[in-house]
């Protein structure tokens, strides 16, 4: 039984990454509780445990009192009883008798059985946190597990755990069955006292976009290409800012790819959602002339550090201020510069 007990443990920390030596604390706690709760609240125990020669004792440690001084039977033993014993034994010094955890009564190893099932759900629930928290500001990918047709929030099996994709989350237009891959952004991670880790999921956050454009586009990924600002209406409409590092490397036609291959693979990823790729610039004049694509701006004038006003013949106004002035929105957003646009 004792070598069945070692290989569990084995395999509980192959599969579900819970330390052995975390689960063998655990379990010498639980068998010291249930210990006490056989012999009496006050007694000294300690277990040992010894996965090499796959084997389980228990003792309980009594302190040797002079004779006619002993108060509480469960911790403490007279020194007449421990030189009966043994004639080892001297004054304050410990003595040890081995118990027989067979002989525990079905309470007492019900409750050590608990302790032990708690401690897993312990060790399950960090070791989700962490590989989660590993995976904090970064896309994963998931499958729809059930969908809430009530609140249309999604379930989603993440590899590590479940998760759930809330409905104001997801791009608007969408729809899921069980069964459909999907991509995520872990936007946040908080620790959970009874359930696990409280994920925050998402595919309208503004890094969500970010990193999709970090995993199609290489020069991205190494560092070539830097993303300098990103503004972003989900399922509308998208403004991401790129500098070239190297003057050899194009920013943006590199961003859209041969064919626009590469931006084609982002555009399918958002549900048909507008990306502008737009070329970032030190000077805010020129940067918000760039940024108000695809309209196109006859004059930029700087009014103060962070206000500017936008001259556009009458056809580009509508096009520059955008569907209730979406797109003006967007720019000063990415821009960080107050807009005025004028015909």
């Amino acid at each position: 039984m004792n070598a069945d007990f070692f290989n569990a443990l084995d395999l509980l920390e192959k599969e579900n990454g819970i330390s052995k030596e975390y689960m063998i604390a655990q379990i010498e706690l639980a068998l010291a509780n249930a210990c006490r709760k056989e012999v009496g609240p006050t007694t000294q125990i300690r277990v040992q445990l010894d996965p090499n020669k796959k084997d389980m004792r228990v003792f309980q440690q009594r302190n040797v009192v002079p004779d006619g001084e002993v108060t509480d039977d469960n911790c403490e033993i007279s020194l007449s009883a421990a030189k009966a014993m043994s004639r080892r034994h001297k004054l304050g010094g410990v003595v040890e008798t081995e118990l027989k955890t067979k002989d525990f009564r079905r309470l007492s190893a019900q409750a050590g059985k608990q302790m032990i099932v708690q401690a897993i759900r312990t060790a399950e629930r960090e070791r989700q946190t962490r590989e989660y928290e590993e995976k904090r500001e970064e896309i994963i990918t998931a499958i729809v597990d059930k969908v809430d047709t009530v609140n249309g929030n999604l379930i989603l099996d993440t590899g590590t755990g479940y998760a759930t994709l809330m409905k104001e989350e997801q791009i608007p237009g969408e729809f899921y069955d069980v069964g459909d891959r999907i991509k995520v952004f872990v936007s946040e991670v908080k620790s959970g006292e009874t359930r696990g880790p409280i994920v925050s999921l998402s595919r309208i956050h503004p890094n969500f976009v970010k990193r999709l454009f970090e995993l199609e586009i290489p020069e991205i990924a190494e560092g070539t290409i830097v993303i300098r600002g990103i503004a972003r209406e989900a399922g509308s409409r998208t403004k991401i800012a790129v500098e070239s590092r190297d003057e050899n490397v194009e920013a943006v036609g590199s961003c859209i790819g041969k064919g626009g291959m590469r931006i084609n693979a982002i555009l399918n990823e958002l549900a048909g959602e507008k990306v502008d790729i737009i070329k970032y610039s030190d000077d805010i004049c020129e940067y918000v002339a760039e940024a108000l694509s695809p309209a196109k701006v006859l004059d930029v004038y700087l009014e103060d550090e962070r206000s500017c006003r936008v001259t556009v013949s009458p056809d580009q106004l509508s096009l520059a201020i955008g569907k209730e002035g979406q797109n003006a929105k967007l720019v000063a957003r990415l821009t960080g510069c107050k807009i005025d646009i004028k015909a």
